[in-house]
């Protein structure tokens, strides 16, 4: 005989009711944006007292945005103005490289032709 009563027997549960009672789901879409206010903007956050958006792919600012739009085109402009003397300076470092090798190597051949001249002169005496 168990100690408490029955054994185990759990209650049946009661069927499930209709999916929706809400007639929301035959509305079109721009009706549920009016009712439930589904109408996104950009994203926006505000980060040390300045707020930024999403815009075409690249963060914003709201406050102030032309002041530091303007800064940011300028350091770009900047950016972009050190990348071309760069690539133009090893140009030019590997044209230099390239005339130092062949100076070299016209040195070390005349080096050759007078060691070879001498032996020559050597020989003949």
């Amino acid at each position: 005989m168990p100690l408490f009563g029955n054994t185990f027997s759990p209650k049946k549960t009661p069927p499930r009711k209709s999916a929706s009672l809400s007639s929301l789901h035959t509305l079109d879409r721009s009706t549920r944006e009016i009712e439930l206010g589904l109408e996104y903007g950009p994203p926006a956050m505000t980060i040390g007292g300045q707020s930024w958006k999403f815009e075409d792919g690249q963060w914003v600012t709201e406050s102030g945005g032309n002041t530091s739009n303007k800064e940011v085109q300028r350091l770009k402009k900047r950016n972009l103005q050190l990348e071309e003397e760069n690539n133009l300076l090893k140009s030019k470092i590997e044209v230099l490289m390239d005339m130092l090798t062949e100076t070299t190597v016209e040195y070390h051949l005349m080096e050759k032709e007078i060691e070879d001249m001498k032996t020559q002169h050597r020989r003949k005496k």
